[in-house]
């Protein structure tokens, strides 16, 4: 996996999230990426939910929202033809 502060959650199993997220956050960090985007769809909104339930519980998160692109709108990371769901999370900088 690539570690770039864009994580793609369509290729994981809602099961696997729990750990995935703060996984990555961990591998992020020493890299000095403090913005991680989450690409988790625009479907029923439980992967949603999962990935903001997972956030509200990481002490190194310092905020999340949707990015600007992502909601329900193009990212231009995929292109015109994908409409998709961002959440966009800064992390507190490692000291």
């Amino acid at each position: 996996m690539v570690i770039d502060g864009f994580l793609d959650l369509h290729a994981f199993q809602p099961a696997e999230v729990k750990s995935l997220i703060p996984d990555y956050r961990c591998e992020c960090q020493p890299r000095g990426i403090v913005q991680i985007r989450i690409v988790h769809g625009k479907g029923s909104g439980s992967l949603r939910n999962l990935v903001h339930k997972v956030l509200d519980r990481l002490p190194m998160v310092k905020s999340y929202e949707y990015a600007p692109e992502g909601n329900w709108g193009v990212t231009p990371r995929f292109g015109a033809s994908h409409r998709i769901r961002v959440t966009s999370v800064v992390l507190f900088p490692v000291a």
